[in-house]
């Protein structure tokens, strides 16, 4: 059985401060790429993990892993739960604000789903992807949505017209926990939530209204974030670009398929040890 690990692309991102416990309240318009990890599940008696591909040597070691995390929370709720073997392919890089560990402990429990015959909407599948990190239940229904809370609050999913982008990672590690401290949020207010129109054109111009708060604290982190969106932004046809959850991946929005895969082919000449790929949103 395989199941696609999509990356996560936070269109936006608002800090909307600090809790008492010490994690951040956020809003964030969330899509998947058509890029990403692919996990597969050969069903067996024993729980395991290997891991290969492109980015296989920065994602750690395997018994840390966030499939085998997520696997282990189902089994906690899931008398006799049917597990086996994993295989993971390595793509996206790491800690690079896609949500590549978390896409990939999602397409765990999605296969576990399937392995023992649970419907997507099981409870036991949501509170085991709650248990394994803030951005696996976003993930586990990979559509575009809201996502509030530190994300375990989450709308329906929105109609998000197609997309062009291009994701790119200029190489660095950016550490989630780093870049909140450097922002230095406000305590977490009372504050009411906006509403967010639910599809179309009134979407993306909230899109392009919006603005991602851990930016500028990522930037002094890794000033090269900051040269990746200034070039991004003089490639032709882009609209936007803005750095995607904690960063460094950043994304641009190009107005045509065309546009971006030219736009992705310029960059891997002009910056090589750039990871770089079109790919699309939404549609």
């Amino acid at each position: 059985m395989r199941e696609k690990a999509p990356a996560k692309v936070n269109l936006t991102l608002r800090v909307l401060g600090r809790r008492a416990d010490g994690l951040h309240e956020i809003e964030s318009l969330v899509a998947f790429a058509e890029v990403g990890d692919a996990l597969t599940l050969t069903p067996g008696d024993a729980l395991a993990l290997s891991v290969s591909g492109p980015t296989a040597a920065a994602a750690g070691d395997v018994a840390d892993n966030l499939v085998l995390k997520a696997a282990r929370a189902l089994a906690e709720r899931m008398d006799a739960l049917k597990v086996g073997r994993f295989a993971l392919t390595k793509r996206l890089p790491v800690a690079a604000g896609l949500g590549g560990g978390s896409a990939d402990a999602a397409a765990a429990l999605r296969l576990l789903a399937r392995a023992n015959g649970l419907v997507p909407d099981d409870a036991r599948l949501a509170q085991a992807a709650r248990t394994t990190g803030a951005d696996v239940p976003v993930c586990l229904d990979p559509r575009p949505r809201l996502m509030r809370g530190i994300g375990d609050i989450l709308s329906d999913p929105l109609e998000l017209p197609r997309l062009f982008a291009v994701l790119v990672n200029p190489g660095v590690v950016v550490a989630t926990r780093d870049v909140f401290a450097a922002l230095a949020a406000p305590p977490a207010s009372q504050a009411p939530v906006a509403t967010w129109p639910r599809q179309g054109t009134a979407l993306l111009d909230e899109i392009a209204r919006g603005r991602n708060d851990l930016e500028e604290p990522a930037i002094e982190l890794e000033p090269a974030i900051a040269n990746v969106l200034a070039v991004l932004r003089k490639l032709p046809e882009c609209r936007l670009a803005r750095m995607s959850g904690s960063g460094a991946t950043c994304f641009g929005l190009f107005d045509s398929a065309r546009a971006a895969s030219a736009a992705a082919r310029s960059l891997r000449v002009g910056y090589p040890i750039w990871w770089v790929r079109a790919t699309t949103f939404g549609g």
